[in-house]
């Protein structure tokens, strides 16, 4: 097992002892164990599988919302929907998305991150298989509900995974780890087109209107391999735990799965018995008033529907609304040009369907990918705020391009193919990628659940409206909505412009 060294000049640090040649840090209280995490996170190869498991399920909240993209024309016409029943289709998962992710993230603070990460999956196996059996529009609408129910409940405890198994600052920190979802997402998106690509040439023409069922009924396989490994590999997030007065629980995490040599204070181990409110009430009583000894401080726990108005509190209002700005207009975009790009190379640049299923595929997994993982590389050097707002400068021009070209011929579709690809480049590298960053570390663990989760409700209630109303403004506007597009990346970055808050490296733990 590794031994962590010193923590050097932190006022927080806890005290070191050697046993038989070794440094092992000793636990007194929560704070100590965030003082640990936050200086070395892990060591230890089960915690880079925690990380995995968690991207695991980014990436089936990505298959399963991008999985109907290409199949949106053939269930259009198989079903007869109208413009607004089309869009209804579309927005359904993000229905549930929203009622997922509000009460996903009081639940997360709650009864903890392991509990509801087992449970999410079953939302997916459930969801895929129902939708590719729906025998009409409603019930593949109430199973599309269902599935946005999953994602929903699955991102504020995958997003409060991947920052609370890793280290403040350096390699593989927060900041980085966080800002990994984005990678996985595309990377997502763009299996699930090599999936539609392959059965497309596979299936013959007359069986292509099974096509979409096929497609989102595979979702559930993968699902159900990620729900049967995380029941192996996942623990309990040790900062949760040390929220919940359970120091003894958090140590044995940090020492099985981050590999980092720490014991429990003998005065300590009496608190991992009792409640955090009684040993504020403890803290309050003259002997210790009195005593030599300090106290340990009892964390605040989460979990608590005042949670959702702390939010707004003057300590996190300025954090809460610029969060607000980069997911819900960065979200308006992605929407429209991402998710609507099957749609867009089909219905306004007139391309055949092999062409569509193509060009999707190499925008997610080329420009997609790559652009998430450069926005994970340089999120260090350059910071969360300032990467987002090129991204969203980008965006905007990019649609503005699009919107003066209208209708491509000839070697204008390859110029107009190429903007969608720098529109998914900069989305996947810019605000689609720190809109995570923003809202999960601008909240201590306490918060954080929840922080997640109004953020991504009230994301995914502005993508009702884009997905609603992107179809019924691109059949009577064509490419002129472009221009209407273009004014959430020039909103998003006015906000972020004008808020200088920058969550890369903030210890909000500490403050």
């Amino acid at each position: 097992m590794n031994s962590p060294e010193p923590a050097g000049t932190s006022a927080h640090a806890p005290e070191t002892t050697s046993t038989g040649g070794s440094s092992s840090r000793i636990i007194r209280s929560a704070s100590d164990i965030h003082s640990v995490l936050a200086e070395f996170g892990s060591q230890g190869t089960k915690t880079k599988a925690v990380i995995i498991l968690a991207l695991g399920g980014i990436f089936m909240d990505a298959y399963d919302f991008s999985s109907l993209a290409f199949g949106i024309t053939a269930i259009k016409e198989q079903f007869g929907l109208s413009g607004f029943m089309t869009g209804l289709v579309n927005a359904s998962i993000m229905v549930g998305a929203v009622i997922g992710a509000l009460f996903g993230g009081y639940l997360v603070d709650r009864f903890g991150r392991y509990k509801l990460f087992m449970a999410d999956m079953v939302f997916f196996v459930v969801a895929a298989i129902g939708c590719a059996v729906a025998p009409n529009e409603w019930v593949l609408i109430f199973f599309r509900f269902i599935m946005g129910i999953g994602v929903g409940l699955d991102l504020p405890v995958a997003m409060a995974f991947l920052a609370e198994f890793s280290k403040l600052k350096g390699k593989g920190n927060r900041s980085q780890r966080v800002n990994a979802w984005s990678p996985a997402w595309y990377i997502a998106t763009g299996i699930g087109y090599l999936v539609v690509l392959i059965i497309f040439v596979s299936l013959p023409y007359d069986q292509h209107a099974i096509l979409w069922r096929i497609v989102v009924g595979f979702g559930a396989v993968p699902a159900l391999i990620v729900l049967l490994v995380r029941r192996r590999y996942l623990a309990e997030s040790p900062e949760w735990l040390a929220n919940q007065g359970d120091l003894r629980a958090a140590v044995d995490v940090m020492r099985s799965h981050h590999n980092l040599d720490v014991r429990l204070a003998d005065d300590a181990k009496r608190s991992t018995s009792e409640s955090a409110d009684t040993l504020a009430n403890e803290a309050l009583t003259p002997q210790a008033l009195t005593s030599q000894t300090p106290q340990p401080q009892a964390p605040k726990r989460g979990g608590k529907w005042s949670g959702f108005a702390e939010l707004f509190a003057p300590q996190y209002r300025v954090r809460t609304i610029v969060a607000l700005c980069v997911s819900v207009f960065s979200t308006f975009g992605y929407n429209a040009v991402a998710y609507g790009t099957p749609l867009i190379i089909t219905t306004l640049f007139h391309q055949t369907p092999l062409v569509t299923i193509i060009a999707s595929l190499v925008i997610n997994l080329g420009f997609g990918a790559i652009g998430g993982l450069l926005g994970m590389t340089i999120v260090n050097r350059f910071g969360t705020r300032r990467i987002t707002l090129v991204g969203f400068a980008i965006q905007a021009a990019a649609l503005a391009l699009l919107a003066i070209v209208g209708i491509p011929t000839g070697a204008l579709v390859l110029v107009s193919v190429a903007m969608l690809a720098a529109f998914v480049f900069a989305q996947a590298g810019g605000p689609g990628a720190n809109l995570m960053n923003y809202a999960t570390l601008s909240y201590p663990t306490r918060l954080r659940g929840i922080g997640i989760g109004f953020n991504q409700s009230v994301l995914r209630a502005f993508s009702i409206v884009s997905l609603i109303m992107f179809p019924i403004l691109a059949g009577s506007m064509g490419t002129g909505v472009f221009w209407i597009v273009a004014c959430a990346p020039l909103a998003g970055a006015i906000a972020v412009g004008i808020v200088k808050w920058d969550p890369t490296a903030k210890d909000v733990e500490d403050e």
